[in-house]
């Protein structure tokens, strides 16, 4: 076969879900739960939290998170304080995000 079937590649970690009423966006993978949790001040999102569990670290999971919730930010034309070290490196890492960081 000329491309890989479905089957063949390697899995794909879902997206993360965000909870609103939480202030929390979730990534489950292989039933674990990892979370970035935040909260507004006005038109700002306040990343406090990234939390990933060690059995499922390493595969990018808390970047994933971090991108989500700053997507989320810029659809909403909010402002990012990056008060967590993961989303403050993070976002110093990622250039085209870094008109969001108040």
């Amino acid at each position: 076969m000329a491309g890989q079937s479905p089957e063949n590649t390697p899995a794909q970690t879902p997206a993360p879900r965000h909870d609103a009423d939480a202030g929390r966006f979730i990534l489950t993978v292989d039933g674990t739960d990892a979370v970035l949790d935040y909260h507004r001040d006005g038109n700002v999102m306040v990343i406090t939290h990234t939390g990933v569990p060690s059995e499922i670290g390493g595969r990018g999971i808390a970047g994933q998170l971090v991108e989500a919730a700053f997507e989320h930010a810029s659809q909403h034309k909010w402002k990012v304080r990056p008060e967590c070290s993961y989303a403050a490196g993070w976002a110093k890492r990622h250039p085209a995000y870094l008109s969001l960081v108040e």
